[in-house]
């Protein structure tokens, strides 16, 4: 017997009667990412930069920075014999180096002071799925950022994997560096055992952070955009978007950039707007 084939025009094949699937929870995120991402920039003019560091912040970054380089450029005195004798004041070096290493975590805990640095340092410290992928990724590439043609960008929040790494073992690495020297610096307090296995970390140590602070100055050179920021505390909104996805700026101070960033960039509606709606963000 033939089976007779439905009836175009029957209830049940009718177009408003289709069940159509429901889409995957993920892609059905990400429509409603877009849509009304769509909906809120047609809306309103957005500016083309982003509050990416406020002031406090930066001159955190760079008095730490300044610190670390008198303390490393010291030691390079101290130990490398070419470079002590062109420098020949020992005692002045190693005066240098000792303040400057027990000073280096000064700017920070000064800077606690600022919600926007707490707020970082949170962020810093916490871990999410998105930076295990990242890592992963940065492991399968065997390099910190990714190759041609590959995008980690929507797996990075304000600081991706890599940037949170370094912060945690610099920080960790500054309180053995600055344990060890104080071991180091006032002989009288430890026995001799205690000031040879100090004087061993410190030196091994000082090397592995050599190397590191390399790596980060090498990466700051190869990426123009995220100087900037740190330079001015703007980032290109673009920029933002594509290597920081899932970072959503906060609104920016008046006191950072005043009238004249204002005019700039227009009539500053949205200005504190996320980069992606709808979305965890960090």
């Amino acid at each position: 017997m033939l089976r007779q084939p439905p009836d175009r025009h029957s209830a049940a094949t009718r177009p408003e009667n289709t069940v159509t699937p429901a889409p995957p929870p993920a892609e059905a995120a990400r429509t409603a990412e877009g849509l009304a991402e769509d909906a809120r920039t047609a809306g309103e003019s957005l500016p083309p930069d982003v509050l990416r560091f406020t002031r406090a912040v930066r001159w955190c970054h760079h008095a730490t920075g300044a610190l670390m380089a008198l303390c490393v450029g010291s030691a390079l005195f101290l130990y490398v014999p070419g470079l002590a004798q062109l420098a020949g004041r020992r005692a002045l070096m190693v005066t240098v180096h000792e303040w400057s290493g027990l000073l280096l975590p000064a700017p920070v805990l000064l800077g606690l002071a600022s919600r926007a640095l707490r707020a970082d340092l949170r962020r810093l410290n916490r871990f999410g799925p998105h930076d295990r992928r990242w890592l992963r990724r940065a492991r399968r590439a065997r390099r910190p950022y990714p190759p041609p043609g590959e995008d980690w960008g929507r797996d990075a929040g304000k600081f991706n994997a890599g940037q949170k790494v370094f912060a945690a073992w610099t920080a960790g690495a500054v309180l053995v560096m600055t344990g060890t020297g104080l071991l180091m610096w006032f002989t009288g307090l430890t026995p001799l055992a205690w000031r040879t296995s100090a004087t061993f970390v410190h030196d091994w140590l000082a090397l592995a952070v050599g190397v590191v602070l390399a790596a980060h100055v090498a990466m700051a050179v190869a990426h123009p955009e995220a100087r900037r920021a740190m330079r001015t505390g703007m980032a290109d909104r673009a920029w933002a978007r594509r290597e920081h996805a899932l970072w959503r700026p906060e609104p920016e101070p008046r006191h950072e950039h005043g009238a004249a960033h204002e005019n700039r960039s227009g009539n500053g509606t949205g200005s504190g707007s996320g980069i992606r709606g709808g979305r965890r963000s960090e």
